[in-house]
């Protein structure tokens, strides 16, 4: 097991590293899913029945790793993912990602159950910022996290549509895992055995839930599990009409998180959404639910060029740059949908392509380079059968920390 990050060689390495340093009850609410965990498993593993045969000798010395997301010029293609908690893991939390995030001129995320107040990330940063919105029960709490948002500068806005109710994660259930940390003799026990991560959360600033403090105690101040916060705050009773709404409440860049049928993402094209991520939740609301990779065919064939798509999860063996993952604990990938034209795709392969390969199973044709600064990109393009002849649907695989 690697005691610091210079020795972390992959994705298990850095997990590895993250169980020893951190309690038990929180390394197993970043880790762990929903009941038996066989839909979280099923997202790694969907990806393991993809062979991939390589062309080699395309050129590759000049690589341009630009890429635009939801309107905005990305430096690389990798962005930090909203993440809930993060100041649970390091003390620094969102702010240590943030400067992450600016340093390779990339989007950065924060969750409505984030520990840094969005002003204080405007102020900190000069790059696009997303802000992942839970639908509250609380109306005015919903207004004030808008409102927040917008003075803040947040570029985009991103609903999460999966937790109308909370998953039965069992791990947390046998670990007691609360927000805050709960002292029991148990936990205390835990977070005994890690003094660092004890005296880093004991001394240094107060933890908050801060997009929600000024409205509701749990989180903050009253101990509450996650899957019990989602169940009791949330609001059950949002539909489509909720998120039209919203979406034109908010009035700049929109994306609905957690869209798994052909029907929904349907809905989503119509009620002109920029771009849908195709997500289980990490497989922690749902166990059973089908991989986000193996929907993605369906998906694409009913919305594919129509609006941007965008897997969530299941890649855990890319290879990484220690200088990008240096701040997270764990990550995951996305694919992101957009047209090109046939009469361009010479000048892409020109500039992008290191290697060809090509999926039976899926149908698929991924080119695939190695960033210069961390991570790989892929271009993934496919024949499926809806899409017009003059179009060339691009799937590009983004690395996200979160």
């Amino acid at each position: 097991m690697p005691r610091s990050l210079k020795n972390c060689n992959n994705f298990q390495d850095l997990k590895d590293l993250a169980r020893r340093r951190l309690p038990g009850p929180i390394y197993h609410y970043i880790d762990g899913a929903a009941e038996d965990e066989t839909t979280y498993k099923r997202n790694t593993e969907a990806f393991q029945d993809v062979d991939l045969v390589p062309n080699v000798l395309a050129g590759v010395e000049n690589i341009d790793m630009s890429v635009k997301v939801m309107g905005h010029e990305l430096g690389i293609p990798i962005f930090c993912s909203p993440t809930a908690l993060q100041r649970l893991f390091h003390y620094q939390g969102e702010r240590a990602v943030a400067k992450a995030a600016e340093k390779f001129n990339t989007l950065f995320g924060v969750s409505s159950l984030g520990t840094v107040k969005l002003k204080d990330i405007d102020e900190l940063i000069n790059t696009p910022k997303m802000f992942q919105f839970y639908f509250h029960k609380d109306r005015g709490l919903n207004d004030s996290m808008i409102t927040m948002a917008q003075e803040a500068n947040f570029e985009i806005l991103t609903l999460t549509v999966d937790t109308i109710t909370g998953g039965n994660r069992e791990r947390d259930l046998r670990t007691g895992f609360t927000t805050p940390p709960k002292l029991t003799p148990k936990s205390m026990f835990q977070f005994g055995i890690k003094p660092a991560w004890a005296l880093n959360y004991l001394f240094r600033e107060k933890f908050e839930l801060s997009q929600l403090a000024s409205h509701v105690n749990e989180g903050t101040n009253i101990s509450i599990s996650v899957g019990d916060y989602f169940t009791t705050m949330l609001d059950q009773s949002m539909t489509w009409d909720d998120v039209i709404k919203l979406k034109d409440n908010w009035g700049r860049k929109f994306c609905l998180k957690g869209i798994m049928s052909a029907k929904d993402a349907r809905m989503a094209a119509e009620m002109k959404a920029d771009a849908i991520m195709v997500s289980n939740h990490g497989g922690r609301q749902l166990d059973g639910g089908r991989s986000p990779f193996d929907q993605l065919d369906e998906i694409l064939q009913e919305v594919g060029g129509e609006i941007e798509v965008i897997l969530d999860g299941g890649i855990s063996e890319i290879g990484l740059e220690s200088t990008v993952v240096d701040l997270s604990t764990s990550k995951s990938i996305i694919l992101r949908t957009g047209g090109i034209e046939n009469e361009k795709i010479k000048e892409i392969f020109a500039v992008l392509e290191k290697f060809t390969a090509y999926s039976a199973q899926k149908d698929l044709f991924v080119f695939a380079l190695l960033a210069t600064q961390g991570g790989f990109y892929f271009d993934t393009s496919t024949s499926l059968p809806h899409l017009e002849q003059n179009l060339l649907l691009q799937l590009q695989v983004f690395l996200v920390e979160s």
